[in-house]
Order: structure tokens, then C-alpha cells, then sequence
């Protein structure tokens, strides 16, 4: 077995994983059967590459590597801590969304008039962050960070996963949401496809496995430069400004748990000073709490007893986080 650092300076192409042998397939298949459900003729196909993605014209989909193998999915989680789809249920929203994807290219959906007077321009620039409103009811809530509302063509892959998804309970749980009119909009749009062959059929592999030849250190350090990952210094440094990374003779608290005691007394301070919204300080806290944590910071006695002033001091810094768009969310 390759230790951790020969693992790294492997090749993607060289890699010797598939699908076949996996539980995978069969999860792909339980799609085909929700869609035959439908009458819905398209069967997408799949392939293995670096990440969840569907190209614009293409009827399938690609699945990340790492979920082939168990030491690759740990490897997954040890580098971004998480592993996207890596549980059946997470795997399958995924898959539900990706076939919303190669149903549009097979079909040609975001093309009809109807299609962008629900949901909007195909054509719309993909921002690289973006900001959600996480209590907005004209979005359905699916996959996790509200992504529906990252882009249009998001937005109806969101909104079929939930209506192809046979326990969503959509007609129930988004009774009187505006975005109940997207759900009956998918609904008259499938039972109108159902029985036709789609327009475009194609097996076309974009960036399969076999064609990568990045290393895997290669891969995870872009990836984490493309989450933002490598903000985790600059936090430090300015976390150690209000908090002590060691126990001292003053020290009373965990400072993750004096920024949880403060929330709102921060959260307060920073929406009635900037006007921000409460979700986006709220995030700027949770991934400096989570920070705190990791670290073992603790809070000093004095402090505490100059809370106010500390409260303030910690307020500025996230509001200035805030401003610098720390709160959005990767694509």
C-alpha cells in the first residue's frame, strides 16, 4: 500500500478506478427507474473525473473519483473535510441534479421562452461567489449552502431533483411557497417530454479520469485554493489579536464558546453599523467559531471583564470580513 505522500504524486489518469464493482451503478440506475416513472426516455450517462458536473451540451454526467475507492474518499475528507456525496442520500441529490443538467442539454429546455420566464437567462454570468438569502421562499431547498439561487440553470436543476424525487413531498412541504409555481411549471414540462426521444444523444466524456494527468497533491492544492481554504492563516492571525492559543493564568473560556455567548451582541453591532444581513455575519462568525475551536483558542479574564470593549473590537474585525465578501459561497 502506498503511503500518504507516494499517494499524492500519483496521476489522476493513473489511477486504477470505475464504477463497475462499485455500489455506484446501482444508485444510477434507481434514477433511470425514477425517470422511467416519468415515461422521461433519457438515461444519462456517466463518467469519473475530478468533481459533480454537467456540461451545457452533453446528456449526461460526471462523478468524482474518490467516491470509488475508500481510501480515496478518506483521502477526500482529510484534505476539504467532506466528501461530497459520499452518503447514498447526498449522492443522490446530487445525481437527481446532475440528470436535471443532461435533461436540459437532451432536451433543449432552457432554450423555450416558457423556461426563462420561470427561471430566468440561460445565458446569465456564473459568479464565482454569491451571496443566497437563506430564508427566501421562491427557491427550493436541496442541495445544502441554498444553491438554487446560485444561477438560473442551478435553479431548475434544484427544482427537478426535488420534483423527480419520489419522497420530497413537494405538492405538501412547498404548499403556498412562491416557488411552488417553478414545481408546477417542471411538472407540465416532463409529462409534455414524456414518451419523446430527446434531441440530442451523445455519450461525449468532458475531462474524463483517464485524460487528467495532475497529481493528486496537484488537485487538492488547487482545490482548496479554490475554496478559500488558505484564509485559515489569515484568520489565525487576526483571531490571536482577541483570544490566546494556549491556557494562561488569566484564561476563563474557550473562545469558541465566548463567540457563541456573543453572538448577538456581535450580530447587532455589525448589521446596525453596515447594514449587512444577518445570514452573512452569521456565516463570518460560524467559520471563525469553528476556527476558535479548531485551535483550542481560549479567552483571557480581562478580557471578559472589558466585554463591551472586546465585543466592539471582535464586531469590527467580522464587519470588515463581511465587506471583503467572506460570507460568499464557492461555486
Amino acid at each position: 500500500m502506498l503511503a500518504y505522500r507516494e499517494l499524492l504524486q500519483l496521476r489522476l489518469c493513473d489511477l486504477d478506478v470505475r464504477l463497475a464493482g462499485t455500489e455506484l451503478p446501482a444508485r444510477i440506475r434507481s434514477v433511470y427507474a425514477e425517470l422511467e416513472r416519468h415515461r422521461i426516455r433519457l438515461k444519462p450517462h456517466v463518467w469519473l473525473s475530478t468533481e459533480w458536473f454537467g456540461p451545457d451540451d452533453v446528456p449526461g454526467f460526471a462523478i468524482p473519483f474518490y467516491l470509488t475507492h475508500p481510501r480515496l474518499t478518506a483521502l477526500e475528507a482529510q484534505n476539504m473535510g467532506e466528501v461530497e456525496g459520499g452518503t447514498e442520500a447526498w449522492f443522490m441529490q446530487l445525481a437527481r441534479h446532475e440528470t436535471g443538467h443532461a435533461l436540459d442539454a437532451a432536451y433543449g429546455l432552457h432554450a423555450r421562452d416558457d423556461w426563462q420566464a420561470t427561471f430566468g437567462r440561460f445565458d446569465a454570468p456564473y459568479l464565482r461567489h454569491y451571496r443566497p438569502q437563506p430564508h427566501s421562499k421562491r427557491y427550493v431547498q436541496h442541495l445544502k449552502n441554498w444553491y438554487a439561487q446560485s444561477h438560473p440553470a442551478e435553479d431548475f436543476a434544484e427544482t427537478f431533483a426535488v420534483w423527480l424525487d419520489p419522497r420530497s413531498g413537494w405538492r405538501t412541504r412547498y404548499r403556498g411557497w412562491p416557488v411552488m409555481q417553478k414545481l408546477l411549471y417542471v411538472d407540465r414540462l416532463m409529462r409534455e417530454i414524456a414518451g419523446r426521444e430527446p434531441r440530442l444523444r451523445s455519450l461525449e466524456q468532458v475531462e474524463p479520469l483517464s485524460e487528467l494527468t495532475q497529481t493528486l497533491g496537484e488537485y487538492y492544492e488547487a482545490k482548496r485554493r479554490r475554496y478559500r481554504l488558505e484564509r485559515r492563516p489569515h484568520y489565525d492571525r487576526d483571531l490571536l489579536r482577541f483570544f490566546d492559543r494556549r491556557p494562561t493564568d488569566s484564561g476563563v473560556l474557550p473562545a469558541a464558546r465566548y463567540l457563541r455567548l456573543e453572538r448577538s451582541a456581535i450580530r447587532t453591532l455589525v448589521t446596525e453599523s453596515t447594514g449587512a444581513p444577518i445570514h452573512a455575519v452569521d456565516r463570518v462568525l460560524g467559520a471563525l467559531i469553528e476556527r476558535c475551536d479548531q485551535q483550542q483558542l481560549i479567552v483571557s479574564e480581562r478580557a471578559v471583564q472589558a466585554n463591551g470593549h472586546h465585543v466592539r473590537r471582535v464586531a469590527r474585525q467580522v464587519a470588515q470580513y463581511v465587506a471583503k465578501g467572506h460570507d460568499r459561497l464557492a461555486r
